[in-house]
């Protein structure tokens, strides 16, 4: 060919520069080649002529390719917006990949093209999986999928639910055709990081930071589609300041929930649940939907769940979700399964950490684990649902009063409409002020909420939502609408309340008051518990076994406690005492009936009721 410099603006478009080009055998070469001649245009001034008569010629090679398979040349000839790759002994083209065998015979690997064009590498597990893409009706399209179902002719017919024309007579062969293009050409196919979860990864955040990409679970498919940003911005933030304006803690409340979900984790705490619980049409569902739109479409099967599902489920959503909030509409609607085993899904999901489990390799799957919020609603509190204080600890009720909106079916549509702007504009600004101020502020927070008579792990979890909410408020809204904390403070639970200990108190003497037959020797049942006697509930060392078991309390931690408190009576050292019953000894636990009464019979002064008639005037 004539030297570069050589030629003009109208040699470099002969066709005679164009039949030297494609008559090099040397593939490398002739892209090296390539590249200069389109310099060389550019230079001159006529690029755009020069690629136009490029991609007539590369289309009329490509005819060539597809009809005389000796021009293949060991590359893959597929028209589309892929660069060609290295196949060995393959002919792949448009009509077809097939094997060549002795005698001019060839097997069929696929009717289609199909290549690998992209590794991606998880950050969580280190496992890789490949981005396919495949023609099928002139239209092509990429899927992701785990490298080890494209490794076996047993896995890889799983393709043909996704579309690709593979059976069990050509899987052997479309395993070798995508293993050689992908050794053949390791340089050219990127590799790019991936992540199955969102919300904070490495440095960034997912979805919004496309340096990592997803590769999630397909099941999960609709929640990440469901987080973008969808119709007018200016209208939402219009809609939710009016909104804010009312005064309505429910509103101001689950909002702060919804973005306290991505401080969770940097601020090392523990997942907890905000349960929304009232009565039918006061406004929970919409509400619901409110703190949705700060992240997600709110619309029906999209970003919001349910209970009507397996714990497996909820934990690998909870995985897949890792710092974005969970949201389960309606806690009455369970499955049998999670109705069963109310106590300790909130247990779980509050861990932050999902079970160990082994795979078929007798090796461990990758341990889910997760930080955030978890907003619920329902018609009752969600801690009627648990008995054990440990459980309730985690949960922050907001019961939801009348007529929280003036037009539900109004903020319920807009939210539909408008959504998802709010979610990464406070990432924005969480990247711009830092953590070390954010944990400033939460500390300072939670100093000024702290009651000794309240619970820790409550009073930690409602300092992340005032810190949500004092961000959003200066930041975001900047409508000076803030929590107040006499306001805030009305969710928190008194530790007397949440004791254990104290509620197995109470417990028990519902259950003898229940059963006071039971303990009367009058009676005419033939169960006896016990008997009452000196304002004693003396229990039977079974029957005291078993309503402790049925209220799923420790009998060993209850007893501890109320000696300390001088609610039982104790023999030798021991918890419990000998008592003589239908001419038998019995082991029974002597517990006071009314702990304002001390053995002596008198009552204490500061439990007494003062307020009734006294013997004087």
């Amino acid at each position: 060919m004539e030297p570069l410099d050589r030629l003009d603006k109208d040699s470099i478009l002969t066709e005679r520069v164009f039949q030297e080009l494609f008559d090099q055998e040397d593939e490398i070469k002739k892209a090296r080649l390539m590249i200069a001649l389109a310099d060389r245009a550019e230079e001159l001034g006529v690029k755009v002529k020069f690629n136009t008569i490029l991609r007539a010629y590369k289309k009329v090679d490509r005819e060539m390719r597809k009809k005389s398979p000796s021009l293949v040349e060991n590359w893959t000839n597929f028209e589309g917006p892929y660069d060609n790759m290295r196949c060995g002994l393959w002919i792949a083209s448009d009509h077809g990949i097939y094997a060549q065998k002795e005698g001019g015979l060839e097997d069929v690997a696929c009717y289609h093209p199909i290549l690998p064009i992209e590794r991606l590498k998880n950050l969580e597990t280190g496992d890789e999986q490949l981005k396919l893409a495949f023609k099928r009706n002139n239209r092509w399209e990429e899927i992701i999928v785990p490298k080890d179902l494209i490794a076996t002719a047993g896995k890889i017919t799983a393709l043909s639910k996704r579309g690709v024309a593979v059976t069990s007579e050509n899987a052997k062969l479309l395993v070798r055709f995508l293993s050689d293009v992908e050794n053949f050409n390791d340089n050219q196919i990127q590799v790019q990081y991936s992540t199955s979860k969102l919300g904070w990864i490495k440095s960034g955040f997912i979805p919004y930071d496309t340096e990592i990409v997803f590769d999630g679970d397909s099941r999960f498919k609709q929640v990440f589609e469901s987080i973008e940003q969808h119709g007018t911005r200016e209208l939402w933030y219009e809609h939710i300041r009016q909104l804010r304006k009312t005064g309505r803690l429910e509103i101001k409340f689950m909002l702060a929930a919804a973005f306290a979900s991505v401080l969770i984790g940097p601020l090392g705490a523990l997942p907890f649940f905000v349960d929304l619980w009232g009565e039918t049409e006061g406004g929970k569902s919409v509400t619901l939907m409110l703190a949705c739109s700060v992240w997600a479409s709110p619309d029906e099967s999209r970003y919001i769940g349910d209970f009507k599902t397996t714990d497996v489920a909820l934990e690998a959503r909870a995985d897949l979700l890792n710092n974005l909030p969970m949201m389960l509409d309606d806690t009455s609607k369970t499955s049998s399964r999670i109705r069963d085993n109310f106590e300790g899904i909130v247990y779980d999901l509050c861990s932050g950490k999902g079970k160990s489990r082994s795979n078929k390799e007798l090796g461990m799957n990758r341990e889910n684990r997760w930080r955030n919020a978890i907003l619920t609603n329902g018609e009752r509190p969600l801690n009627s649902y648990v008995t054990q204080g440990g459980a309730i600890n985690r949960i922050l009720e907001v019961e939801c009063g009348e007529k929280v909106y003036r037009d539900p079916q109004t903020t319920a549509e807009l939210v539909k409409k408008n959504y998802g702007f709010a979610g990464r504009e406070f990432v924005s600004v969480l990247k711009k002020i830092g953590f070390e101020e954010v944990e400033r502020i939460q500390r300072e927070i939670q100093r000024k909420i702290h009651n000794d008579e309240k619970m820790q792990k409550q009073s930690i979890s409602l300092s992340i939502v005032l810190t949500a909410d004092r961000i959003v408020t200066d930041h975001l809204f900047k409508d000076g609408q803030y929590i107040s904390l006499d306001d805030a403070a009305q969710v928190l639970v008194d530790r007397n309340e949440l004791s254990d200990n104290e509620r197995c108190y109470q417990y028990i003497l519902s259950e003898v008051d229940i059963n006071r037959a039971k303990f009367d020797a009058m009676s005419q049942t033939n169960e006896k518990w016990g008997m009452i006697e000196h304002g004693y509930a003396v229990i039977y060392n079974n029957i005291f076994d078993s309503i402790c078991k049925k209220g799923g309390f420790s009998r060993k931690a209850f007893l501890s406690w109320a000696d300390r408190n001088g609610l039982i009576q104790t023999q030798g050292g021991q918890l419990t005492k000998v008592k003589k019953a239908e001419g038998k000894t019995i082991r029974c636990v002597f517990i006071k009936m009314d702990a304002s009464i001390d053995e002596n019979g008198f009552q204490s002064v500061e439990d007494a009721d003062i307020q009734e008639e006294l013997p004087f005037k």
